[in-house]
């Protein structure tokens, strides 16, 4: 394991301890945990930029009046799919 070695404000420190004291015995685990958890809300952003670009936003807009048109049209093509009279 490779060690690093970090300097905070006296206030940081100060929260650190408050915060970590129910849930983890040193403030080597706390700071850990919070290094992960922060990785892993950069690989999430990082995923969701990448689905945004095949998945953007479509590139023509739909009135209500266009919206409610389909919308009646598949519960009239599920409606008969499953035998239901409208």
């Amino acid at each position: 394991m490779e060690s690093i070695t970090i300097k905070v404000e006296e206030n940081l420190a100060k929260e650190i301890d408050k915060a970590m004291k129910p849930y983890y015995s040193t403030k080597t685990e706390f700071i850990r945990e919070a290094i992960r958890e922060k990785l892993m809300l950069l690989r999430k952003g990082q995923a969701m930029e990448e689905l945004g670009k095949h998945f953007g936003k479509a590139k023509a807009k739909t009135g209500y009046d266009e919206e409610r048109q389909i919308r009646e049209k598949v519960g009239r093509e599920f409606a008969k799919k499953f035998g239901i009279r409208l």
